[in-house]
């Protein structure tokens, strides 16, 4: 949530945050602002809405700096507006304060504030952090002092990025439970709460660790803990282009995301799928070998799209390694008092690896004494470092707030994981085999689907006009129905609802008219016929059917209203495919009804607070 830059060095600052905001604005987009430091005057220009709108109001100033700090928000404290946008300032107008997280104790230390004389102008608890840092600076007139005095009185997460009128070549930046990344350029440096605001200067970076704070000049840089203690920081090579995080030619980061997943699933799978063997190769979870032989129980957590894929892989690795899985919201893992015992593992699933329930979530199963492992997507990050040993996705960065292609790649690396384990029980090399080809045959298949995006397109338009819809699956294609109402929810603003297909008759049924439409995902596999029965029931309630069918089933035709054929495929593989016309569908109604389809209302891609 919400997106963080800061910059020191020899070039235009309004410029370099201006630009960093807009690479950032899929983290939050109620409102941004930015602060800069001209002749020793700080000055901080803010506005509700889009980065667009900070861009016009800066336009006919001429401002020389080249220090600053900004802030694009998704809010939490306060209604979006231009007094609750950050940056936030102290009372003397000295300090300025971008930041991400909640802090939890920011009533108490408000009353504090007041009581001491201090006065507030916004709703928000990241101006009581910001009075605090100028109250402790009033008394040590030393900025890092003033920072890890308050820092050290705040409960909950943070990433912030602070400046002084009174130290204009100096940014201090700290993290606990919420990114931050250092960008080391060639006598200058960007701080951000993501990459994607520091490639275009540089592909050096410093991960900051929770607790951890650093202070950049214009000349250097150092780290150290809160508590003032010196840490020793590890320069990492950011591994992505610039081309990456740009739409190429699409009209939407959503569409083009969809279209990248052939390539994305070659990615994931790339140097891991051993076909002639039978068989994958996972070198990130090497450190754990031995436990993965001796499991008795896998905890899959993970939050939204991501719980879905875990969903899926429930019914992978108990089909096809006779392991027990649980599936947890991770929002809910660690208020309830998990039951985890010597040989369980847990799985931490986050496109992000940022996702605050999901952190914390790996954090509970570690003071428990699991081994926790993580499927995550961006390298470096919070649940990726936390955890014992992992597998990337290489999605390649995912703008969209909307996730697809990380969907896919997850679904791809639990196929991985699951014929590994596998192989490693009873799983023949004759039916790993058979998988691993299944497997390689994927990116072919996707793209044999999306050339004919066009036929979901029509289907689209004719159903822009619904205000429901429901979609019901069996067996591995249950979570693709889920993920699929998900998706229509996230962009369209539909309600729309995922069901088991037997479970409609519980009470779903009832919603059933001739103005619903209803999607059936209805492979050609072992439950086939008890789809075709439950699609009955919706035919004879007037409902509008709407079919995902394996190619060549004719049969499916007189039940339907409109089918699109997938490629046939093995069931354990089916939710790769049969979820890519979902996301089409709820993209192209997205687009007919007139909606910004990368930034949902209300949503951000990266939730780092609970």
């Amino acid at each position: 949530m919400c997106g963080i830059v800061g910059y020191i060095g020899k070039r235009d600052a309004v410029k370099v945050l201006l630009n960093g905001l807009q690479r950032l604005e899929y983290r939050g987009y109620d409102s941004a602002g930015l602060s800069v430091i001209e002749n020793g005057t700080l000055l901080t220009f803010k506005r509700k809405g889009k980065v667009a709108e900070l861009v016009k109001l800066l336009e006919k100033k001429q401002i020389n700096c080249s220090v600053g700090i900004a802030h694009t928000r998704w809010a939490t404290h306060g209604e979006p507006n231009d007094i609750n946008a950050h940056p936030h300032t102290d009372n003397s107008n000295t300090i300025s304060i971008v930041h991400n997280g909640i802090i939890e104790n920011y009533h108490s230390l408000k009353q504090m504030l007041l009581a001491k004389g201090f006065h507030f102008v916004s709703e928000t608890d990241t101006e009581v952090l910001a009075v605090l840092i100028g109250y402790f600076y009033d008394k040590t007139q030393d900025l890092e002092e003033a920072i890890r005095a308050a820092l050290s009185e705040v409960q909950g997460t943070f990433g912030v990025a602070i400046l002084s009128a009174k130290e204009p070549d100096k940014i201090v930046a700290a993290r606990r439970g919420s990114p931050m990344i250092v960008g080391i350029g060639e006598d200058e440096y960007i701080v951000a709460s993501d990459a994607a605001a520091i490639i275009q200067y540089t592909r050096q970076v410093i991960y900051l660790d929770d607790n951890e704070m650093v202070t950049l000049n214009r000349e250097s840089y150092s780290t150290k803990t809160i508590d003032n203690r010196l840490t020793n920081s590890i320069i990492h090579l950011v591994d992505f282009d610039l081309s990456k995080i740009e739409k190429g030619g699409y009209e939407h980061f959503m569409l083009k995301e969809i279209f990248e997943q052939p390539q994305t699933i070659r990615d994931a799978c790339r140097g891991r799928l051993l076909v002639d063997d039978g068989n994958a190769r996972l070198g990130g979870l090497l450190p754990v070998f031995d436990n993965l032989r001796n499991v008795d129980r896998f905890i899959l957590t993970a939050c939204g799209t991501s719980w879905h894929a875990a969903l899926v892989g429930e019914y992978l690795i108990e089909n096809l390694c006779g392991i027990p899985v649980e599936v947890e919201y991770a929002s809910e893992f660690r208020y309830r008092n998990p039951i985890i015992r010597k040989n369980d593992i847990v799985i931490a699933i986050s496109q992000s690896g940022e996702t605050a329930d999901t952190l914390a979530a790996v954090q509970e199963a570690k003071q428990k004494g699991a081994t926790v492992l993580g499927i995550v997507n961006v390298v470096g990050s919070s649940i990726a470092r936390a955890t014992d040993a992992g597998v990337y996705i290489h999605a390649g960065p995912e703008i969209g707030v909307a996730s697809t292609k990380a969907f896919t790649s997850q679904l791809v690396v639990l196929s991985l994981l699951s014929l590994l384990l596998g192989r490693m029980r009873n799983l023949s090399k004759l039916d790993g085999i058979q998988i691993a080809r299944g497997i390689s045959e994927l990116p072919s298949k996707v793209e044999q689907i999306l050339e004919r995006a066009d036929q979901i397109k029509a289907i689209a338009k004719e159903f822009s006009y619904s205000r429901n819809f429901l979609y019901l699956g069996r067996g591995y294609n249950f979570p693709v129905a889920l993920e699929g109402a998900l998706k229509m929810k996230e962009v369209t603003y539909i309600h729309a609802e995922g069901y088991p297909s037997a479970e409609m008759k519980h009470g779903p049924i009832a919603l059933i008219d001739e103005n619903m439409p209803v999607v059936f995902i209805a492979p050609k596999d072992e439950i086939y016929d008890k789809v075709i029965s439950n699609i009955e029931e919706v035919r004879s309630r007037k409902g509008r059917v709407i079919v995902i069918a394996t190619e060549k089933d004719e049969r499916i035709k007189k039940y339907a209203e409109k089918v699109f054929y997938i490629p046939e495929t093995l069931p354990m593989l089916t939710p790769i495919l049969s979820v890519i016309p979902l996301q089409l569908l709820a993209y192209y109604i997205a687009v007919e009804l007139g909606y910004n389809v990368d930034q949902p209302r209300n949503l951000a891609k990266s939730v780092t607070v609970e």
